[in-house]
């Protein structure tokens, strides 16, 4: 990169992860770039962070948030907050690369019709988490991830338009967030950062996968990879995402299918493991969208 650097807004959140947040900023700081600010979320933990952490760490504003406002929620008062022309959402379980910032920004630099970015992402025993993501399909509310739990040969070292972000990690200019707005907050955890890249792709611009680089992503390590409560929300945020993004037609159907087959089968699957709490979450979920009542409880 030249020497005029573009400001960058780097914004991650914590939930009672201290630890792996002090990590994650020891990797960023790190970098070979130098312009970017850190805005830090707090959301509403339980164990907070050391608020030395801003002395610690140049340019670094600690935001603390009393309650919990969900991925969307404890994003958004980053972006809030946020100075730069690019806006980098990491989560706070991610290691970086030197390079990272830098090839990222280059990129868009030279990409004016990108909306979205996200790198590869590989998990830490070095299999790969993400390359890309085909789209959600419009009845069954499921997507595919490319190159997902392929060992990592640098088959996906490029870069390439693709259909969904990952979560973990994405760039997005400020002033395509300007033109289409913040993440929904409805969602709270799970199908935001595709319900967003849907906005972004309905205001003209591309979504790409960045090969040149990647970060490790130590996955769920919040919330859980088949906690009661990961349950509940990606059972109530599929058949949202489908209500806010397909037409009528499509989003019967798709609740037809969700009712009498994918709702079925899990139930099955929880029940004869003798995951009760999966299975009334599960069912939660669902009922959510008759009566908003159905929350989650674990």
């Amino acid at each position: 990169m030249s020497t005029t650097q573009p400001l960058v807004s780097v914004i991650s959140v914590n939930y009672n992860e201290p630890e792996e947040t002090e990590l994650f900023l020891e990797s960023l700081y790190q970098s070979d770039y130098h312009n970017f600010e850190t805005l830090l979320v707090d959301n509403g933990s339980k164990r907070n962070i050391d608020p030395s952490v801003e002395n610690r760490y140049s340019n670094l504003s600690l935001i603390v948030s009393e309650k919990n406002l969900g991925f969307a929620g404890g994003n958004n008062l980053g972006v809030a907050k946020a100075k730069g022309k690019y806006l980098i959402f990491l989560n706070n379980d991610t290691l970086l690369p030197r390079d990272f910032i830098d090839k990222l920004v280059m990129f868009m630099e030279t990409h004016p019709e990108a909306g979205m970015v996200s790198p590869k992402i590989v998990f830490p025993n070095g299999k790969i988490q993400y390359a890309g993501s085909l789209d959600i399909n419009g009845i069954t509310g499921r997507g595919k991830r490319i190159g997902y739990l392929e060992e990592d040969h640098g088959q996906y070292d490029k870069n390439y338009p693709t259909d969904l972000p990952h979560g973990a990690a994405m760039i997005v200019p400020a002033k395509v967030i300007s033109e289409v707005g913040s993440m929904y907050e409805e969602y709270f955890l799970y199908y935001e950062e595709h319900d967003w890249s849907m906005a972004i792709k309905r205001a003209g611009y591309k979504i790409y996968f960045f090969g040149e680089t990647n970060i490790i992503h130590k996955q769920s390590i919040s919330v859980g990879i088949d906690s009661p409560l990961k349950v509940y929300y990606m059972s109530r945020n599929r058949l949202l995402f489908q209500k806010r993004n397909f037409s009528p037609f499509n989003t019967v159907l798709s609740v037809l299918f969700y009712s009498f087959f994918a709702l079925p089968k899990s139930s099955i699957k929880y029940l004869s493991s003798g995951k009760t709490a999966q299975f009334k979450n599960l069912w939660r979920g669902y009922l959510w969208h008759l009566n908003k009542n159905y929350v989650f409880k674990g």
